[in-house]
């Protein structure tokens, strides 16, 4: 790598110190909405474990007909070279997958952390995932980590040593448990077109850009690259924003959220204005008697017990979907004696709903609970969201599976004007829409 490349930076884009906010990403040139920012490749990442057989763990490609690992048995591949493209790092895991067999079971944290042990062994320069944040200066927030997340860092790193020790060298435990903070607060999840979780990546750049509730860029993926495109006017010396969360939520709840995860106190316009709060807490009209606040207090305690409650049964290892659907169905009921549909709690419910309907193939109970989600999604999320086109692009494949022709190319096309402008005109999950939408002529 020549030494221009070392503090090349990104064109267009600028590190500065943000007023309190610490380091961040400013444009020096106009962006308009749907224009390529930056594009940063991963310096490490790791195919989940469930999209195993559907995807190439070199290059994430989505395809039929993949050829396994001879050895393992685990690990799919697009063809000869992105097998010894990934080899590197499939060995990391390859015999250990075959020694532990089902016992095999370290978290997708462990893999990733492994994955950067060895890239950093092997990789001295800096990298084209770096040009203008080096994965060593991320933040770990060591100080701010509660016993809960202690915990889990020394459950992470003895994990570490029980599945790796025979493929890697490992750096002290101060240095394995910064580097698990620093994954933790700054590694990203690649989704795909639908917010399907395909696996975890760090991704330096990109996570050089401040948070704010009403971004002006958003981040796709492209295999194993970021891609980072603006989805507000940009102009020069203005700091580049990406969201870290759900923006579905009320302000309270993103605060929250923030601070638990990232460590820091959002103040961004949407913030300080709470301009959208009041329709995200809808309550419902013509009830004969309007509830009391204490009663709405309690309510939305209940809705915030309850998310965390089905967050948590989704990974029980023997619950039954029909167990699921129920926990889904009585929240609804109950939320719904106070909340309009429109709520966000009332939402995030029934998004639930919709992904047990869609896994259990009930593809009429997803379109019914889809229908409801769509408008008020298209309300309170920002103007180009991934949420409202995966919503618009799922109720669109459900409706062609259901021969409803004419609203299922609605939809496809709806979800389409915004993948144009967040993941570019030329991503092949466009052109895959586009066949399908052909296909119905």
């Amino acid at each position: 790598m020549s030494r221009a490349m070392k503090t090349e930076g990104i064109e267009g884009t600028e590190r500065f110190q943000s007023p309190g906010k610490g380091r961040g990403l400013k444009a020096t040139k106009h962006f308009k909405v749907g224009d390529l920012v930056f594009a940063c490749p991963a310096y490490a990442y790791v195919l989940t474990v469930n999209e195993r057989g559907g995807h190439c763990e070199c290059c994430f490609t989505r395809r039929e007909g993949l050829s396994k690992c001879g050895k393992c048995k685990q690990a799919y591949y697009c063809n000869v070279e992105c097998q010894r493209g990934d080899w590197p790092m499939h060995k990391l895991e390859c015999s250990a997958m075959c020694t532990y067999g089902e016992n095999w079971c370290p978290s997708e944290t462990v893999r990733l952390v492994a994955r950067i042990i060895l890239k950093q062994k092997c990789q001295t320069e800096r990298t084209p995932s770096e040009r203008v944040l080096t994965l060593r200066e991320l933040e770990a927030h060591l100080d701010k980590l509660d016993n809960e997340k202690n915990e889990m860092n020394d459950t992470d790193i003895a994990a570490l040593h029980h599945f790796y020790s025979r493929h890697l060298d490992f750096p002290d435990n101060a240095a394995l448990t910064e580097l698990f903070a620093q994954v933790n607060c700054n590694g990203f999840t690649i989704e795909d077109e639908e917010l399907s979780h395909l696996g975890s990546a760090v991704f330096p750049d990109v996570a050089l850009m401040n948070h704010s509730c009403s971004p002006n860029v958003i981040v796709t993926y492209k295999g194993t690259v970021a891609e980072v495109r603006a989805v507000q006017d940009i102009s020069p010396e203005e700091e580049i924003f990406n969201s870290y969360i759900d923006l579905l939520y009320p302000t309270e709840d993103r605060i929250e959220r923030l601070r638990d995860s990232y460590f820091f106190t959002c103040d961004c316009k949407e913030c300080t204005s709470k301009s959208k709060d009041k329709a995200k807490m809808e309550i419902r009209k013509k009830l004969s008697t309007p509830p009391e606040q204490e009663e709405i207090k309690q309510m939305v305690m209940y809705a915030r017990n309850v998310i965390e409650e089905f967050r948590r049964a989704k990974h029980y290892k023997n619950i039954l979907h029909c167990e699921l659907l129920e926990i889904c169905e009585i929240s609804l009921e109950k939320m719904g004696s106070i909340f309009a549909e429109t709520n966000v709690y009332m939402l995030h419910m029934m998004y639930q709903t919709m992904g047990v309907c869609l896994y259990m193939q009930d593809w009429d109970g997803a379109m019914k609970y889809g229908e409801k989600i769509i408008q008020p999604y298209s309300v309170h999320y920002p103007p180009y969201s991934l949420n409202v086109a995966s919503m618009y692009l799922k109720l669109g494949r459900l409706y062609l599976g259901l021969e409803k022709r004419t609203q299922g190319v609605k939809a496809l096309k709806k979800a389409l004007a915004i993948m144009d402008v967040a993941h570019g005109k030329d991503h092949p999950y466009i052109a895959e829409i586009k066949k399908d939408m052909e296909e119905q002529k």
